[in-house]
């Protein structure tokens, strides 16, 4: 049993200069744990909520100070001085006292930064690595075995971008690598690449949109997939045997009126399907996240039968992390790849819950940070402790994106763990 001693929050501000939220939970034995949650652009409509002030004179309405009250005041008011059995116990009591299905009354935010701080608490408690306590949360009594592959932003457009194209990403994924270190060293050679094709082609210099990915003014989605493969050949690599694509098609978000408004004629989703098979048939892609609209089931199972193997058909905004998508995506067969982001569902226990029902069904993970990231690095540890195929964390520039490869890399040179095939 854990019993808390202090609860503390604080907003702080993401890699966007918006507002979040960081929790401190300070556990009777002296433990500390201190975890901050991240902030997303392109979100679900099924995302848990995420509470915001909405006070236009601060922040544009943007500040977390509701949420860090809360963690203060009443989460604090609750669980301070109660005896925890463990994670799943400590979650489920958030759950009960937020009350509502989506986390709207305390905020997933709030939520999760005190979800986060008692899971890192209870690892400095037991003297044992975070991803190794992740591995104990997601099994019981199991040990993390295997390295996450990372997959990087390189060209940025849909919202994180400003809308230049209407895809959101373009990653590079180096599949010859062996280790992260091989993998990160690969992806720099790309990424410097691209920002030369980048001022040869379009005369501009390395700007970058959210996550640290290039964005050009592309006269289309064709040239963005067209120039990652240059990129890939500029830096002297093989496309599709040492590195591939995998694209961040974020289709919700030109869908309207049942079409998707891609660029010249509105597409029915028959035809996105086509057009979707046509960029797998051109360029190198091996996971295809979002492919279609957030709430056309009836045409997901057909996509996935469509792509029949040749890449990963993964949901993001289709599936939020949110294990009653995830069962029914299942169920009809619209899948075989989720999109793991915890802040989509608001606590560890529940996106462990989405993870496992994912494995179970022979689905890919791949764990992914957002648009609006801190410095905070358990992302890395949580990807290796759940078995995680990828990690999805943006480019290789910016800190808040590299806090979390540098400490892949921490976690690769002290456990001697092998990077998944």
């Amino acid at each position: 049993m854990e019993m808390i001693h202090t609860l503390d929050g604080l907003e702080i501000l993401d890699s966007r200069g918006r507002p979040t939220v960081r929790a401190t939970c300070r556990l009777t034995s002296g433990a500390v744990g201190i975890a901050s949650v991240p902030s997303g652009a392109s979100t679900g409509k099924a995302e848990a909520l995420e509470l915001r002030d909405r006070d236009p004179s601060r922040y544009r309405g943007l500040g977390c100070r509701k949420a860090v009250g809360h963690i203060r005041g009443e989460i604090a008011h609750a669980l301070v001085g109660v005896e925890i059995e463990d994670q799943s116990a400590l979650d489920q009591a958030l759950i009960a006292l937020d009350g509502t299905p989506n986390k709207a009354r305390l905020g997933a935010n709030a939520l999760l930064a005190v979800s986060l701080a008692f899971a890192r608490a209870q690892a400095i408690e037991a003297g044992i690595p975070l991803y190794q306590h992740f591995a104990a949360i997601h099994t019981p009594g199991g040990l993390a075995h295997k390295l996450p592959r990372p997959t990087v932003n390189l060209f940025s457009g849909g919202k994180h971008a400003g809308g230049q194209v209407p895809i959101q990403d373009v990653l590079v994924v180096p599949v010859a690598a062996q280790t992260v270190d091989e993998a990160l060293a690969m992806t720099y050679a790309v990424y410097q690449a691209a920002a030369e094709l980048c001022l040869d082609k379009y005369r501009m210099r390395a700007l970058t949109a959210d996550e640290g990915g290039l964005a050009p003014p592309f006269p289309d989605a064709e040239a963005m997939l067209g120039d990652g493969v240059a990129a890939i050949e500029r830096a002297g690599y093989t496309p599709g045997r040492d590195v591939a694509l995998a694209l961040d098609v974020a289709s919700s978000h030109f869908y309207a009126d049942g079409r998707y408004h891609l660029g010249g004629e509105p597409l029915d989703s028959a035809g996105m399907i086509h057009h979707l098979l046509g960029w797998l048939e051109r360029y190198p892609i091996v996971s295809l996240e979002d492919g279609l609209a957030e709430e056309d089931w009836a045409n997901w199972p057909k996509l996935r039968e469509a792509v029949a193997g040749r890449a990963l058909v993964l949901g993001d905004d289709f599936l939020c992390t949110n294990p009653g998508r995830i069962r029914r995506a299942i169920d009809v067969g619209a899948a075989n790849a989720l999109l793991l982001k915890v802040n989509q569902i608001g606590t560890l226990s529940e996106a462990a819950d989405a993870c496992r029902l994912a494995q179970a069904a022979g689905w890919h993970v791949t764990v992914s940070a957002r648009s609006g990231e801190t410095e905070d690095d358990w992302l890395a540890d949580l990807a290796v402790g759940w078995g995680s195929g990828h990690l999805k964390v943006g480019s290789i520039t910016q800190s808040e994106r590299l806090a979390k490869y540098n400490r892949l890399l921490e976690i690769e040179a002290e456990s001697g763990l092998k990077m998944k095939g």
